[in-house]
């Protein structure tokens, strides 16, 4: 499987990163096992988690993804450069505010090690900006764990184009490590937050591009086209946002592309992202093998430029 090079990190990433929020939530150990070897058998090779996952599950602290990770890494074959782990520091824990202050990220970076059992992250990213530590105590901080060894690599998730302007310019002008990295959220239903600006920007500065909620949290994957569709699945809180006049239209034109190329809606969605040129790698989660397939298909899935077309024109 061709792999694409994320950004200026030096790392190579295959087309499609495993969305592990679903590990210890809606995928137990034993089946997050089995996905993550479906997954690495056919040839990606890289995996998003963040310290915060699963806390908004009642009993869980965050952490659950990483410690699943860490004992899927421990128990399976594959060398461990050959698998690349990225995960988040900063996000508020349920009551508990984080953020990305130099001690917290030096705490919240051993604790994630820890749960991953290895000595190293290949890509670390700040979760989501903080208005209240200044930027040069945040990659500061990221810099000296790469001095140290403990990451590798560092982005961000969830800034807009001007704050990740900034954030490049304190790096360059105080010398440290910049974000090669942005983790937004973009698919054929929201757009507006990285289209324009922020795209320009990742690609005239080679950033990376993971996006996520590449299938907007199963809408694309056309199952749920009515509220009643979506009682009693785990993100009916998201999915029920979708389902629009727009979000319909959006599902029509795939219905009439899944009729013409004989593909799923998910994979038409995955490929519409991976058409677009300032996109590394969208990010996907699967709860089982079957859905795991999507990710293959959608990476050997070629939409015409028409197909393309009315896509764009449908989700704009």
């Amino acid at each position: 499987m061709e792999k694409r090079a994320l950004g200026r990190t030096g790392l190579s990433i295959a087309p499609i990163v495993f969305g592990g929020n679903v590990f210890g939530w809606t995928a137990d150990e034993k089946t997050s096992f089995q996905l993550l070897n479906a997954f690495f058998d056919a040839g990606f090779n890289a995996i998003d988690t963040a310290d915060v996952y699963s806390a908004w599950v009642p009993g869980h602290q965050g952490g659950e993804s990483e410690t699943i990770i860490g004992k899927w890494l421990k128990q399976s074959s594959l060398r461990r450069e050959d698998a690349i782990i990225v995960t988040k520091v900063g996000f508020d824990n349920n009551e508990r505010k984080t953020g990305l202050s130099a001690q917290w990220i030096a705490e919240a970076v051993d604790a994630s090690l820890k749960r991953l059992q290895t000595d190293y992250i290949d890509l670390y990213l700040a979760h989501k900006p903080d208005a209240d530590v200044p930027l040069e105590e945040t990659l500061h901080a990221f810099s000296k764990l790469k001095e140290q060894g403990k990451i590798r690599s560092i982005g961000c998730s969830n800034y807009n184009a001007e704050q990740l302007q900034e954030s490049l310019d304190v790096a360059a002008n105080n010398n440290l490590s910049r974000y090669d990295v942005i983790q937004p959220e973009y698919n054929l239903y929201t757009r507006e937050s990285f289209e324009g600006p922020l795209a320009d920007l990742s690609v005239k500065e080679d950033i990376g591009v993971i996006n996520y909620f590449g299938l907007a949290a199963g809408f694309l994957t056309g199952k749920y086209r009515s509220k009643a569709d979506t009682e009693g699945v785990a993100r009916s809180y998201r999915v029920g946002d979708y389902i629009n006049t727009r979000g319909l239209a959006i599902l029509g034109v795939m219905d009439t592309i899944a009729v013409e190329t004989g593909a799923k809606l998910a994979d038409i969605a995955l490929a519409w992202l991976l058409s677009k040129k300032a996109v590394t790698a969208p990010i996907a989660s699967a709860t089982s093998l079957s859905q795991l397939e999507s990710f293959k298909r959608a990476v050997d899935l070629k939409l015409t430029d028409e197909m393309i077309s009315l896509l764009d024109k449908a989700g704009a």
